[in-house]
């Protein structure tokens, strides 16, 4: 214990003189050391943005899982979709509870909500932890809001935002209007990019990121409409894209959905690193992310190229020319 309070003292000292992250400093300090390690969120999800206690309660709920991140070494913590609300299709609705129509956001507390992000932000400059958390984000009236992840640095500067392209339904028809972009970033040398909602459906979102050469997606769920059941299915998607496509994969749900699918990370071969307890509450699953070329897992030294070559293996310049190639009716 005497030895690790001395190296945090020492490698806090120079990220104190020098104005580098705490991991840079680590680096410098202890040059063996190149981990990312990732806190991966679930936290009880609410859903009246007119609701101003609701909306200080989720940004307590963040800013407390934040700290306990931050305590556990984490170098980014990553939250689901709709941490600080994810307004319900039906508090939300102009036509009342009773059917579903266009979302009214005019009842939303904006002003609080605001007010919630900035102190989000703040924590994340003092703790020197990047966050990225879904939000909804607010366009010019009269255009519908984004459903968005915000990721903030650790100095505490809002440096992207990611708005779900792939809609629901519901979504599309009443609530949000769709985002435009895929986005990346990086912490530390490790690429990251987004996704989000119900995007696990769509394999086409996680190729393309391979194809950008990340090392690994966040996504953002609440999960299902229904009440139990279909996150697992999320979950195992999402695996599925990790092994398809040789990528480190965050899961952050809902706490709602943690008894059939708890938060937790993704290895790029497909298997679970780490989970949040299956239990209706707050909690962080924490991973390390070792990107040194050495030590990268075989699933992206090898399989993500070998991939590639059989995808390409499909363009007419692979083919072969042959009358047997082309016959389908005989043996």
């Amino acid at each position: 214990m005497t030895a690790n309070r001395n190296l945090k003292r020492r490698v806090r000292a120079r990220a104190a003189k020098t104005g580098e992250s705490y991991v840079t400093a680590l680096r410098h300090v202890r040059p063996d050391v190149n981990l990312v390690r990732l806190a991966t969120a679930q936290v009880v999800v609410r859903d009246d943005p007119g609701d101003s206690s609701q909306l200080r309660q989720s940004g307590r709920d963040v800013r407390d899982l934040m700290r306990q991140a931050q305590r556990a070494g984490a170098r980014i913590i990553h939250f689901p979709e709709g941490a600080t609300c994810s307004p319900h299709k039906r508090i939300v609705s102009g036509t009342g509870p009773a059917e579903i129509g266009p979302a009214d956001w005019s009842r939303a507390d904006w002003p609080v909500l605001q007010q919630e992000l900035a102190a989000i932000a703040r924590l994340a400059g003092q703790l020197r932890l990047w966050t990225v958390l879904g939000s909804v984000h607010p366009l010019t009236p009269p255009h519908r809001p984004h459903n968005s992840m915000y990721v903030i640095s650790d100095r505490g500067e809002l440096v992207t935002r990611y708005d779900e392209r792939l809609l629901s339904n519901t979504k599309l028809s009443f609530m949000y209007a769709p985002g435009s972009g895929r986005v990346t970033f990086e912490v530390d040398g490790l690429r990251l990019g987004c996704a989000m909602g119900i995007e696990v459906h769509f394999p086409e979102v996680f190729a393309e990121y391979e194809r950008l050469e990340v090392d690994g997606v966040l996504f953002s769920t609440t999960g299902p409409g229904q009440a139990s059941g279909g996150a697992a299915a999320f979950a195992t998607e999402a695996q599925a894209h990790a092994a398809a496509n040789s990528l480190w994969v965050s899961f952050a749900i809902s706490a709602q959905h943690s008894p059939d699918a708890p938060a937790g990370t993704i290895a790029p071969d497909g298997r679970w690193t780490a989970r949040c307890p299956a239990e209706r509450h707050p909690a962080v699953a924490i991973t390390d992310i070792d990107n040194r070329p050495e030590s990268i897992d075989i699933a992206v030294t090898k399989a993500r190229p070998w991939r590639r070559l059989a995808r390409a293996q499909i363009n007419d310049a692979h083919r072969v020319t042959d009358d047997r190639s082309d016959n389908r009716s005989a043996f």
